[in-house]
């Protein structure tokens, strides 16, 4: 690791300590994570940034156990992310690295939401949109890896969301890759106000075994359906747990 990329890591290690400590982050579950072995962590993601998941990390760091994020690929074509991509050990797709993570015993977090979670208004909270994408599911089967579903209460809350940044960005035809957030803080508009101190509770899920074929679509989408169940369920217990006290009320209880 060069010298950039390691005082990248000490400032991202301890931005997001503080972080920690701003949201008053908990674990329920983090047993999982003590088994030994690869796993992949298949998370719903709040808006703008993964936050619970990107504390889990950090959490874990602390803890002797390897968590490696994967991120978008343009993290690592930024020259401000680029080193913290390097020495957080982040990985931006499939080949030797993500190969080396595993092989290492790493837990590989992956949020199949991305964008189209993150980005959406503030009336639409706490419902996965995973759609169609089966990219987790079929790296699971291909690697043998068991798969711990995650979901986090508060994760929606950081920031009151005024559109749904994915489809205006597309509405206004920008690059594919390119999206929207304009979010208020307890201080005025993203990225200039911190986000709201709400409590961040991270859920984590029994692993679920790789049972089939990465050949068989029918197996990965199989496979793909019983990890939406089980992080629709952890999202049924942040809604109950966080719901009461935050900024918006969804119109009804549906899944998206």
């Amino acid at each position: 690791m060069n010298v950039v990329a390691g005082l990248a890591r000490e400032y991202w290690i301890r931005t997001w300590r503080m972080r920690q400590k701003y949201h008053r982050f908990e674990v329920k579950g983090a047993e999982v994570l003590q088994r030994p072995g690869p796993a992949i962590i298949a998370g719903y993601h709040g808006r703008p940034f993964a936050s619970d998941l990107l504390m889990l990390q950090v959490h874990m760091l602390d803890r002797s156990v390897a968590c490696r994020p994967l991120v978008h690929d343009s993290f690592a074509k930024s020259p401000f992310f680029r080193p913290i991509v390097e020495g957080m050990g982040f990985l931006t797709g499939e080949g030797p690295e993500l190969d080396r993570a595993v092989a290492e015993g790493a837990k590989i977090i992956i949020t199949p939401g991305g964008g189209k979670e993150s980005m959406r208004a503030s009336t639409v909270r706490y419902r996965s949109n995973w759609e169609n994408r089966l990219g987790f599911a079929r790296l699971a089967l291909q690697k043998r890896l068991p798969i711990i579903p995650a979901a986090g209460a508060g994760v929606d809350d950081q920031y009151l969301s005024l559109i749904d940044g994915y489809r205006t960005a597309r509405r206004l035809g920008l690059p594919k890759k390119m999206m929207l957030f304009f979010g208020v803080g307890p201080l005025g508009l993203f990225p200039f106000s911190p986000p709201f101190p709400v409590k961040i509770t991270l859920h984590l899920g029994r692993p679920i075994p790789p049972e089939g074929d990465a050949k068989s679509e029918k197996d990965v989408q199989a496979l793909h359906a019983r990890v939406v169940g089980a992080v629709e369920v952890l999202l049924d217990k942040v809604r109950e747990e966080n719901c009461a006290g935050a900024l918006y009320q969804p119109e009804d209880a549906t899944w998206a």
